[in-house]
């Protein structure tokens, strides 16, 4: 019988048929494999020594075997042996096993068979020695993509079960449900303390450019935050993020009452990571709660970021010690309402009411205000007395500029702003 490249099987070296030579050679070769997984592989020496000399073992006796049969036959492995390959990868993957452990597995098989089978080969059997080649190559090629293809299939559903079971979770937690009990079902750890982030997150240039696909610049971009979230992370972190923002619930190992300005720091620095991995502004409201306070804690966290934004203040995380004042001003009642009225008559000169809220943010400096507004210095001046002689307050004064920025808080509140 003729194989693919023309010569005639069963091939040989030095007069002895190949696939004997493995068949003969079987448990040797099998040890050999097993011996340079353990010492090249560093997660086969952490397999039970059972699991090694049983369903391992069997594993490349099959390999060697199939190997062996198309070396006699030249046919690629039947439809039960890539099954096998296939089951046993699935298997690997649902042990957390890397998939590049699993292919190197196979391409150490391949070497030892080759290895084997050229310590016979003769100056008369390079014919033979370039068909075992193309063997080789067509036997691996085949092996990998079944391989491959069995390994994902498992680790996406891997994968799509532990989304489901983190979607549960934060969904029982941020409702205020049987979070205790959804933990319980799903095989999760309930930790002490999450560390809250609502995001409100900007749009990337990439999103705007013509010829590029917003959805996909869009996605790159969620991906990006996604990733940094967990990497600074101890422990799995609950999201709900899409391209403009959303809700993440991050463990932590202390008591809400507890957590450190270290660890509030450190989750400052990660999400000042995800603004420049990303490329984009965030804004970040953050809260700290044990699990049954989720609901309150996440509600807290949104109203911080909306009050940084509506202050004004520049993108980052924000905590409720940060805009205590802001966020009293922006409570609901007579005396908000009362703040807002000494400003709302701005709101029919835009160009008065932009001035002052620069000149607050540029520290009362007419000539950083001219700058950003993009005007002359006089220019600032006479807005800044109109502005004064509509509202009855100099913002260029420090106790009228208190009660300025306090008035524009409470403005900006109750538009919605």
């Amino acid at each position: 019988m003729d194989h693919d490249g023309g010569t005639p099987l069963p091939l040989a070296f030095d007069g002895v048929d190949l696939h004997q030579r493995l068949s003969d050679a079987l448990p040797e070769l099998t040890g050999r494999v097993l011996d340079r997984l353990v010492d090249g592989v560093p997660v086969y020496d952490t397999m039970p020594g059972e699991q090694l000399k049983g369903e391992i073992r069997r594993v490349v006796e099959q390999g060697i075997g199939s190997f062996a049969a198309m070396l006699r036959t030249g046919r690629p492995p039947t439809e039960n042996e890539l099954l096998a390959w296939r089951q046993s990868a699935a298997k690997r993957a649902g042990e957390g096993v890397p998939v590049e452990a699993v292919v190197r597995a196979y391409h150490v098989g391949a070497q030892e068979c080759l290895q084997q089978m050229l310590g016979h080969a003769t100056a008369d059997d390079l014919e033979h020695v370039r068909a075992v080649t193309v063997l080789v190559l067509q036997f691996l090629e085949r092996m990998t993509v079944t391989v491959v293809a069995g390994f994902f299939a498992e680790r996406q559903a891997v994968l799509g079960e532990e989304q489901s079971a983190r979607q549960a979770l934060l969904t029982a937690l941020v409702e205020g449900t049987d979070a205790l009990g959804t933990a319980a079902r799903w095989g999760l750890d309930l930790p002490p303390c999450y560390l809250i982030l609502d995001l409100a997150v900007g749009t990337h240039p990439d999103e705007a450019l013509d010829g590029v696909s917003p959805a996909i610049a869009g996605k790159r971009k969620l991906r990006r935050l996604r990733v940094e979230l967990d990497r600074h992370a101890d422990g799995t972190v609950l999201s709900a993020l899409s391209g403009d923002g959303g809700l993440a619930l991050i463990p932590c190992r202390t008591e809400p009452d507890r957590v450190t300005d270290r660890e509030w720091a450190r989750l400052a620095d990660a999400v000042a990571h995800m603004r420049r991995v990303s490329g984009v502004d965030i804004m970040a409201g953050a809260a700290s709660a044990a699990p049954e306070d989720v609901p309150a804690a996440v509600a807290l966290a949104r109203e911080v970021r909306r009050v940084a934004a509506a202050s004004e203040r520049p993108p980052g995380l924000h905590r409720l010690p940060d805009v205590l004042l802001e966020y009293q001003l922006m409570r609901p009642g007579p005396a908000r309402d009362e703040l807002a009225r000494l400003v709302r008559p701005l709101t029919a000169r835009p160009e008065l009411l932009d001035t002052v809220r620069a000149h607050l943010r540029c520290g009362l400096s007419r000539r950083r205000t001219a700058q950003e507004l993009c005007v002359h210095p006089n220019t600032v001046d006479y807005r800044l007395r109109r502005a004064a002689e509509i509202t009855g307050l100099d913002v260029t004064a420090g106790p009228d500029a208190l009660r300025v920025r306090a008035a524009l808080s409470a403005l900006d509140a109750g538009s919605g702003r």
